[in-house]
């Protein structure tokens, strides 16, 4: 599905990622994990074609297409949707408003506006959250685990192929978390839409149960592993595997 070639990722001119690559099939969940300022954010917004991000060597590919020449609107007119650990407030727009023009763009058809309703007030329902979030201006207002309800609201009605979650556990308690990791965890079997996640929090990783974990170090991903490497990484901290990493490199080149 998707596909990272050697990429090389630009930000205020500094070098953040060098020789990245990543290859993520459908359904898969991969985790990317690594100390703070290795570039696990960088590759989620290279993706979505963020100005603040200059891509200078590689490519993505998704779905046979390059998003090389595309910008952020065509990219997710694909299918691909991004939720970070903060999402924007946006006063004076709605969240049916957003919605609805978002479905109508990536459908390119009118959309029914009872039909729409109906499936909105059923996707609140199944949420727990007030069916007044669709008429509230989007984020506006809310607390930390209400905005990630609210994401959860579009992922729901937007139906992405391909989900972005960069530290989409940031600001939750333990009550939040298990319903974001749950609602997201259902969303992706009902789908089987792929999922490209940055986290460090083991209770969302065990709900998520994800296909592959990558550490990344120097710029790229060094070490790949399944579930049991966050274990490890938990257990023995990523000083001692990085370690571990390099003397395996240093013997390799001898």
């Amino acid at each position: 599905m998707l596909s990272i070639n050697k990429l090389t990722v630009l930000a205020d001119n500094k070098e953040i990622l060098n020789d990245f690559s990543l290859d993520i099939k459908d359904g898969e969940i991969h985790v990317l994990m690594g100390p703070n300022g290795v570039g696990k954010s960088t590759i989620c917004r290279a993706i979505l074609k963020d100005p603040n991000y200059t891509i200078t060597n590689g490519n993505i590919i998704y779905n046979d297409k390059d998003l090389s020449n595309l910008t952020t609107t065509d990219i997710s007119r694909l299918g691909i949707m991004m939720i970070n650990q903060n999402p924007i407030a946006i006063e004076g727009v709605t969240n049916a408003e957003m919605l609805r023009m978002a479905l109508s763009e990536r459908t390119n058809e009118h959309i029914d506006i009872f039909k729409f309703s109906k499936e909105a007030k059923e996707i609140c329902q199944k949420l727990s959250i007030p069916e007044s979030f669709l008429h509230r201006d989007i984020n506006s207002g809310m607390s930390g685990g209400e905005r990630k309800k609210n994401e959860l609201l579009h992922i729901w009605m937007l139906k992405p192929s391909f989900l972005i979650l960069d530290e989409v556990d940031s600001g939750l308690d333990v009550d939040a978390l298990k319903i974001v990791a749950n609602s997201i965890k259902e969303y992706q079997s009902i789908t089987n839409c792929s999922i490209l996640l940055v986290t460090h929090n083991p209770k969302l990783l065990e709900i998520l149960n994800p296909t592959y974990i990558h550490i990344l170090h120097n710029k790229k991903i060094v070490k790949t592993g399944d579930a049991s490497l966050a274990k490890e990484i938990e257990k023995i901290g990523f000083k001692n595997i990085l370690n571990e990493y390099d003397i395996e490199r240093n013997l390799e080149n001898e």
